[in-house]
């Protein structure tokens, strides 16, 4: 596909006039070209056209991060006087702020989409140009990209904050149990991974989707997040034989992996010695990973062997670490130790990247990381002097992404992001249904045993390699796969978030309550006639008959109109008073989005808060305000009506005496109310549902379409009463007389399915004996037209 029509398919509609107009760009060269040579005056103009693009471009993308910054400053705002006030901390309110945050985390990966697209614009336009007039305007360019930088937007640390005060809405404020530094200082893991690829275009979707299912993960969270936070740089060692190289990539017994890493920028003092071994002989054959951690000015003397292993666990033991962990230490250090002397190793290759990971602080059973901005730098000394004596690392190179300053030959720039994930199996976890659903979409390419070290190493020393990794292959073939139907990130025609197709399952969800409220109906017709009810009835059954949850449910919207109500007034937040006993929740029920939120929440009393959690029938609590979450409806029949009042329902009954049978007969008479059971006189509310603008417009053209056959019908009959014999008098009668039918008739069904729209009834919306009886009556009007015609 054309990358024209890839932006077009790809605009998110309302920011359309933000995008680069790509195609007036290649209009505008192609029609320059076409008139006349390409000269000075087409370059210097067409070089204007693109600052304008991209100004605007990047003028739109800065607003909105600071939009999004804006709307997420005010969420920990309201949080923090959630947790400050009590009164103000229910859970609706909780729920509310939680689908705002959700909200912002789908403008931050619609508007990363935005800036790929507007980026990857930029360079298609500029490349055509150089291939159409043969100048190269792709360096002289250079300024201008780099002032106004589309291609290193961040946004991460949006997503950790959303994640951070996401987390802090699932749990109500409470704190997160658990360390998140815990593991940092662990020697040894021994975990089940999987590794794969994922195309730019959905990184940002995918790491919505682990957020939402998953917290990051943030190692201190008494320093503020940085973007330097996420950096991760590690030195891979091998010799001039790449012996290390070759025992991963045929996976020899106790083949090795080693590699000094340290997170964040070049100043950090802490380095962790990484030792990756396949089939340990001292583990019985597992496959484990080790670490130490050095200070940085300690690593010189211990690569030489002046600072041994001994003098390592002696500093340990002398602060008084535990013994088993100086142990471990000990061991783990001198055998990295001996590797280096026995097998002369070196820094060959460097690693960078960003990782978020995604982990609940202090549970390791699943881990899941994404290393965005891989790239791979040359550390050898092979052909030419690169680091100075005693080096252990290039002192030239930081972690300033994309590294403009280091040549091709230097550095290779990973065109996928790494997804990863690290499940305990040996502990008996398994992976959750969401990650299954994860890699098995659309967003993921699985590529087994991927390793970044023998990708670098196969790219920048390939004459050196005997084998090659089996994934190389890969590389040469589009990751990116069709999308699928119910799974992601997606948006619905009025640009409402959904996640994993959640309107049609919401549609579901609706049928299904409409069923629970029509059987609810029924009962009371029959309590209405004189039958007996208890406590133990049908009607209680119906109401707490529990729902599927879905695994991939998405909230409702902050802005639109919900089961729960809207978000008209600012106040709103602080609406609901008063505490209730309900028991907490576990934390995983909202983690994976499977409690009965406000639009799936089938009855709702106006004593009760709505509940995130499965229904409990021992809820007891205060009263709580219900101003500004939507408007009070009773139960009627089969159907649901708007309850203003006490006194209004006082004054219903008093009608419903004086009730004609006429009125019931096309819809329009007054419905019977609900008792609640639970509460003697009190009447039983649930919440109002929205309707449509356009279900009443469907009904009003049906009713159209019918009105314009019967005219069509009354004029034929006019003209055939007016200007025709004795016979087509007769025949313009009967047409007449079927025009006045078919309009009466419409008249009812129109009256009628209004009357099922507006009560939500469910049945059959569909006309089964209308047509076919209209069809019978204009064949047997021709037909004693033509009898009498020819008698």
């Amino acid at each position: 596909m054309k990358f024209g029509s890839l932006l077009e398919n790809e605009i998110f509609p309302p920011w359309k006039l933000s995008y680069l107009q790509y195609n007036v760009l290649k209009n505008e060269l192609k029609a320059r070209q076409l008139k006349h040579a390409w000269n000075e005056t087409d370059e210097k103009e067409f070089i204007e056209l693109l600052e304008i693009e991209l100004e605007k471009v990047y003028d739109f993308v800065t607003a909105k991060l600071s939009e999004v910054e804006a709307r997420i400053s005010y969420c920990e705002r309201t949080i923090q006087a959630f947790m400050n006030n009590p009164t103000s901390s229910s859970e609706q309110n909780w729920n509310i702020m939680d689908d705002a945050l959700t909200e912002v985390l789908f403008d931050v990966n619609d508007l990363a989409k935005f800036t790929r697209f507007n980026y990857m614009g930029f360079q298609k336009i500029i490349k055509k140009h150089d291939k159409w007039t043969h100048l190269d305007l792709q360096q002289g360019f250079v300024p201008q990209l780099r002032k106004m930088p589309l291609d290193k937007q961040r946004f991460d640390v949006a997503i950790v904050f959303i994640s951070a005060l996401h987390d802090m809405c699932r749990l109500k404020g409470k704190p997160r149990t658990g360390n998140s530094a815990a593991g940092g200082d662990q020697s040894a893991f021994e975990r089940a991974t999987a590794k794969y690829w994922i195309h730019p275009d959905n990184v940002t979707e995918v790491k919505s989707i682990i957020m939402l299912h998953l917290p990051v993960l943030i190692f201190n969270k008494e320093k503020r997040y940085e973007p330097s936070d996420s950096a991760i740089s590690s030195v891979y060692y091998d010799n001039s034989s790449f012996d290390l190289y070759s025992g991963r990539l045929q996976r020899d017994e106790g083949a090795e992996a080693i590699r000094f890493r340290w997170y964040g920028p070049m100043s950090s003092q802490s380095i962790f010695i990484e030792r990756k071994t396949h089939h340990a002989p001292w583990l019985n054959g597992a496959s484990v990973k080790d670490r130490v951690r050095l200070e940085a000015n300690q690593v010189p003397d211990y690569l030489t062997g002046e600072y041994t292993a001994d003098a390592y666990a002696q500093k340990m033991h002398a602060k008084g670490t535990d013994p088993k962990v100086v142990e471990d230490s000990h061991f783990i250090a001198q055998g990295v130790q001996t590797s280096v002397l026995e097998k002369k190793l070196q820094p060959v290759l460097r690693a960078y990247y960003d990782r978020t990971a995604f982990q609940l602080p202090g549970d390791q059973r699943v881990r899941v990381s994404l290393d965005t901005d891989l790239t791979f730098i040359r550390e050898d000394n092979f052909e030419h002097i690169r680091r100075g004596t005693g080096d252990w690392r290039r002192p030239d190179v930081g972690i300033d992404y994309p590294f403009h300053h280091l040549p091709p030959s230097e550095c290779l720039r990973f065109p996928y992001a790494v997804l990863e994930t690290k499940l305990q199996t040996h502990l008996g976890q398994k992976p959750p249904e969401w990650l299954t659903k994860l890699v098995d979409s659309h967003l993921v390419h699985e590529v087994p045993r991927f390793s970044k070290y023998l990708h670098g190493a196969a790219y920048f020393f390939r004459e050196r390699m005997p084998l090659l990794p089996w994934w190389l292959s890969e590389m040469e073939i589009d990751v990116r796969k069709p999308r699928s139907r119910n799974f992601g990130l997606t948006r619905s025609k009025s640009f409402k978030p959904l996640i994993d197709g959640q309107y049609h399952r919401a549609m579901e969800t609706e049928e299904r309550r409409m069923s629970i409220v029509a059987d609810i109906s029924n009962n009371a017709d029959i309590k209405r006639q004189g039958s007996t009810h208890s406590h133990s009835s049908p009607f209680e059954d119906a109401l707490y008959k529990p729902i599927k949850p879905f695994a991939e449910k998405q909230r409702p919207s902050l802005t639109g109109e919900t089961l729960v109500g809207s978000s008209e007034k600012a106040d709103f937040l602080f609406s609901a008073r008063g505490n209730t006993q309900q028991e907490v929740q576990d934390p995983m029920w909202n983690l994976s989005h499977q409690g009965l939120r406000g639009d799936s929440g089938l009855i709702v009393t106006a004593e009760e808060p709505t509940n995130s959690g499965p229904r409990n029938r021992n809820v007891s609590g205060q009263a709580m305000e219900m101003h500004s979450i939507g408007e009070a409806v009773d139960i009627e029949g089969d159907s649901l009506r708007l309850n203003m009042s006490i006194e209004d329902m006082e004054e219903e009954k008093k009608k419903q005496k004086r009730h004609h049978p006429w009125k019931r007969f096309i819809g329009l008479g007054n419905p019977t109310k609900i008792e609640n059971p639970y509460k003697k006189g009190a009447i039983l509310t649930v919440k109002k549902i929205k309707i449509e603008p356009k279900v009443f417009f469907a009904n009003e053209r049906t009713f159209i379409s019918w009105l314009q056959f019967g005219a069509l019908l009354l004029t034929v009959g006019l003209n055939l009463l007016n200007w025709g014999d004795s016979v087509s008098r007769i025949a313009g009668g009967v047409f007449i007389s079927i025009a006045v039918a078919v309009c009466i008739y419409a008249l009812y069904r129109f009256e009628k399915r209004a009357w099922m729209i507006n009560r939500r009834v469910v049945g059959r919306y569909d006309d089964l004996w209308g047509p076919v009886s209209l069809c019978c009556l204009l064949v047997g009007a021709l037909i004693v037209n033509l009898y009498l015609r020819f008698k």
